[in-house]
């Protein structure tokens, strides 16, 4: 899937890559911790007591009462910023992606152009830091030599085509993608982009901590030119004109909550009209040292604004600078493959960017390459040993009684007139249910995999995903592809295909355990695609019809209420404290928030389809619906690092973990009747406080 279409994508999780966060992956706790994770217990099918702090009112803070034994027992690893079931699961995955990479690595028998060889062969390269080690940053060299020899724009715009296409974020970014109005065409998408840091607003916050960071910014950037070999004034210098340059192109920067709104993103254009909003940047020649088939009279170009302030900055910033800004940013994608200097470097940096206190061994990073390379093929071998069919049928089974729910209720919400209800009931209809893993398999024949090459698979390995994700512009749209590979721990709603996703990777327990009881699969599980089908009735996805194409199917009357019960949402999320003075961004995490409490609502209802009348046994001392909401809880275990908390809070469309339980679970009658809460009770909402959209 290409980076284009996430931002609009409705996912569970943010998933960060490891360059993303300098190698350090997803958030972790308040407070470090100096041990490992907890030995792992005897499993337990359903509610596990020990999970619980019953020293915690349920009606109080639920997040605590159901999670906080768990987050007692599993505090934050220290080459992590954040842990939780989403973390643990992860790691599991992770380590059964290793037993199958090592198999690889050692089977002599696989024939050369095989997947089995072609895993053996990046993953044993990638785990070779002796070889690293003596190699230091010479992989570079041979780009770092053409970049030196630019001497116009023109070449400029051919070498940002070359770095584009083997995964290095210049000036702005291309990819395939639906067009908005007809989900049939899959058109070129030009992005913006260039930025090292996570978000605009770190460049541009004046805050004393955002100040600090961008210090150690500046300090990281320098060090990491003084490792290339330029002396330390230069370095610092050249750390200077790279902070400046991002500056300018954050400034310009269209900000998340805005691009939340897919109105906003979609201004249909022909391909020489770019040339008339950056006129010195030659888009003929980026065009085809990027491999972009012919792209005629229809593209889409995100911001325009974007790119008029990059065509500003292109007349009036020196080449030199330019250059500088090149090399950091191909020196940055490509660190974590180079010596272990550069390696400690961006951990360094990283500390200071999500509070991770140790660096991650090297066998995960490992994994984490090989999968990003190679990620299908990987995949196929993972379901083939860790997904049964059994399980995928069960879990379709919760999916039909959701939908039936959200059906059920379509057809009685009193807010909705009769024609917002049919077209709303003929997209449920149409959404595309996609479980476990792909129908047909990605095709790696023609990426090269060298023994021993570890940068260089690398390099390969993004021009071939380039060149994959470039050849689908102006071809017949592909409803099979998956936006996620198999063990990924997350699922998603597409609102271009009106499609749900959930890998096997996340059907596990604590989400899903064909041992557990009822009430806690359709609290975990049920929750997750209850939350998943709701996002194509979020504030984006409410945007697109059944076919993927945004078109409006309300009337104004029932657009005006919806965006008031969102309006709700987005209220109660602002007020929430992630640290210090610094709070969710209600119109942010919208989207997000309105899935889970959809989700929640429509899961419950789901599970009492289910019992088709019939009374759920106590188990345990803990009603049926008391553990549907212990369930839920107990997907969202997890504590973070207030580093990684202040990030997310930025970045993050997705609600800090407590508020997802707690401002969820507040909005719900059935919570408050489930464990007797009452009128006082900080869980329990005035009437006239309370959101509800299903």
């Amino acid at each position: 899937m290409n980076g284009v279409k996430l931002c609009e994508m409705g996912g569970l999780l943010l998933a960060f890559s490891l360059a993303t966060a300098a190698q350090a992956p997803s958030a972790g706790a308040a407070k470090p911790a100096a041990q490992a994770p907890a030995a792992p217990e005897a499993q337990v099918h359903g509610i596990n007591p020990a999970n619980l702090d019953p020293s915690v009112k349920p009606c109080q803070d639920f997040f605590q009462y159901a999670t906080g034994g768990w987050v007692a027992k599993n505090p934050i690893p220290p080459e992590y910023p954040r842990w939780g079931s989403f973390d643990l699961l992860a790691l599991r995955n992770q380590e059964e992606l290793k037993g199958i990479l090592e198999s690889a690595e050692k089977d002599t028998k696989a024939p050369a152009g095989s997947i089995e060889r072609k895993l053996g062969e990046f993953y044993a390269a990638a785990m070779d830091e002796k070889k690293a080690d003596e190699l230091g940053s010479k992989p570079l060299q041979p780009e770092m030599e053409r970049i030196a020899a630019l001497k116009d724009l023109k070449g400029l715009s051919a070498e940002a085509a070359e770095l584009q296409h083997h995964g290095v974020n210049v000036f702005f970014g291309v990819g395939s993608e639906q067009d908005k109005k007809d989900a049939t065409l899959v058109i070129a998408g030009f992005h913006q982009g260039g930025l090292s840091l996570p978000d605009r607003d770190y460049y541009l916050k004046d805050d004393p901590k955002s100040k600090a960071l961008r210090e150690a910014y500046e300090k990281h950037v320098a060090n990491v030119f003084q490792l290339l070999g330029d002396p330390a004034p230069k370095a610092a210098a050249e750390a200077q004109t790279v902070l400046r340059l991002e500056t300018e192109l954050a400034k310009v920067s269209m900000p998340r909550v805005e691009m939340r709104n897919p109105q906003a993103t979609y201004h249909p254009m022909a391909f020489a009209e770019l040339s008339t909003l950056t006129p010195d940047f030659d888009w003929p020649v980026f065009a085809k040292g990027t491999g972009l088939p012919p792209l005629g009279d229809h593209v889409n170009v995100a911001q325009p604004d974007f790119f008029k302030g990059l065509a500003a900055q292109l007349k009036t910033v020196p080449l030199e600078d330019w250059k500088t800004y090149f090399r950091w940013h191909l020196a940055s994608r490509y660190s974590g493959a180079l010596s272990a200097n550069f390696v400690q470097e961006n951990f360094d940096f990283a500390k200071t960017l999500t509070g991770a206190q140790k660096d991650q061994p090297r066998w995960k990073k490992a994994v984490g390459a090989t999968n990003g390379a190679l990620g299908m093929a990987l995949g196929e071998l993972y379901v083939k040993q860790y997904f049964s069919p059994e399980s995928k049928a069960q879990v379709l089974d919760i999916l039909h009684h959701i939908k039936a729910a959200l059906r059920e209720d379509l057809a009685t919400l009193s807010w909705m007139s009769e024609p917002t209800r049919k077209a709303a009931v003929a997209k449920l209809d149409m959404i595309v249910e996609k479980i476990g893993y792909p129908d047909k398999w990605r095709d790696y024949s023609k990426l090269d995999i060298k023994a021993g090459d570890y940068f260089g698979n690398l390099w390969r390995a993004s021009a071939f995903e380039d060149a994959r994700d470039l050849a689908k512009i102006g071809k017949p749209l592909d409803r099979t592809e998956w936006g996620m590979t198999p063990p990924t721990v997350n699922a998603y709603y597409d609102p271009h295909m009106n499609e749900i996703v959930f890998p096997a990777g996340i059907l596990q327990p604590p989400f899903f355990d064909p041992k557990a009881d009822p009430a806690v699969n359709y609290g975990g599980i049920g929750a997750v695609i209850g939350h998943e089908i709701t996002h194509g009735f979020d504030d984006q996805g409410s945007q697109y019809d059944g076919e993927g194409n945004l078109k409006n199917w309300w009337t104004p009357e029932d657009l005006k209420n919806f965006k008031a019960r969102g309006e709700c949402i987005a209220d109660q999320a602002s007020a929430f404290v992630v640290d210090g003075d610094l709070h969710l961004q209600g119109k942010l995490v919208e989207g997000e928030a309105i899935a889970d409490l959809g989700g929640v609502t429509l899961a419950y209802r789901a599970y009492h389809m289910a019992l088709q009348g019939k009374p759920a046994p106590v188990v345990d001392g803990f009603t049926g619906d008391q553990r549907f909401f212990l369930g839920f809880a107990n997907v969202w275990a997890s504590s973070i690092r207030p580093q990684m908390a202040r990030m997310l809070a930025t970045v993050d469309p997705h609600p800090a973990a407590p508020y997802r339980v707690n401002g969820t679970l507040s909005d719900m009658p059935a919570f408050y009747e489930a464990f007797g809460c009452k009128s006082g009770d900080t869980m329990v909402r005035a009437a006239d406080k309370m959101c509800q959209i299903w």
